[in-house]
């Protein structure tokens, strides 16, 4: 069968991928939104959910270019948001809410807070915002539902789930964390994730109206750091996150 094939086994019960139901969600993405959805995703050639996990087979855009100009990006995003706004839970009412597994992700920052205590290159300023995050995570996901009205998110739009043709066409990859949410909260992922704060004004004013946006920041700076406490003392990768940090508790200070 041809195309990139996509298996996912059964999580591991009570794990953030099995409480999320993250591998059946992608499946249903693709059944049943990516057909509607209105933005560029890959085809899907063949599904499947069985009592061993799922597998998808979809088209291979390996070929294109990895990652996209964040303006087009996030103009991108933009436009599926206005789409589905107050339209996704009704018309897929199977979507993730905001804050679900929100216990199990501030479980998990609470118990990584140790080792980002610990990490001599994370600054003052980030590690005394990391230290108020504490036991207050949930509280910062259920927070988003308050930043605008709910459409369909991609849930994990960082630079490394999209692609750019030889066109210029962009199509976005690894629907996963599909939910329920406001708009803006793929906008601060993808700000915080991929975008150098030097282009977040420019990125942002593409987006659209962000009045929310420091409403979802606490709770993408968790998964930010948290992906900080995974890269290397020192490296170019852990100095980049820094820098965007860095820029997201500038603007939750101000």
């Amino acid at each position: 069968m041809h195309g990139f094939v996509k298996r996912r086994g059964v999580p591991e019960p009570g794990s953030i991928p099995d409480a999320l139901d993250m591998f059946r969600a992608e499946v249903r993405f693709y059944r049943e939104i990516a057909p509607v959805v209105g933005v560029r995703v890959p085809t899907c050639l063949y599904s499947e959910m069985t009592p061993d996990g799922t597998m998808l087979v979809l088209e291979d855009l390996s070929s294109w270019q990895a990652g996209a100009d964040p303006i087009a990006h996030a103009q991108l995003l933009s436009r599926m948001h206005r789409q589905w706004a107050g339209q996704a839970p009704l018309k897929w009412p199977w979507l993730r809410p905001v804050g679900a597994a929100a216990d199990l992700v501030g479980d998990l920052f609470d118990r990584t807070m140790p080792t980002l205590a610990a990490r001599p290159d994370l600054p003052a300023n980030l590690r005394t915002l990391a230290e108020r995050l504490v036991g207050r995570v949930p509280k910062a996901e259920q927070d988003i539902a308050s930043a605008g009205p709910l459409t369909l998110v991609h849930g994990d739009a960082s630079a490394r789930n999209v692609r750019t043709g030889p066109n210029g066409e962009l199509a976005l990859l690894d629907w996963e964390d599909v939910s329920a949410a406001p708009g803006v909260a793929d906008l601060a992922w993808l700000l915080l994730s991929s975008v150098d704060p030097s282009q977040w004004a420019v990125v942002t004013a593409a987006y659209g109206p962000a009045e929310h946006l420091t409403t979802a920041l606490p709770a993408v700076v968790v998964q930010g750091l948290l992906c900080f406490a995974d890269t290397a003392e020192g490296s170019a990768e852990a100095q980049a996150w820094i820098g965007r940090l860095d820029a997201a508790e500038r603007r939750l200070a101000s």
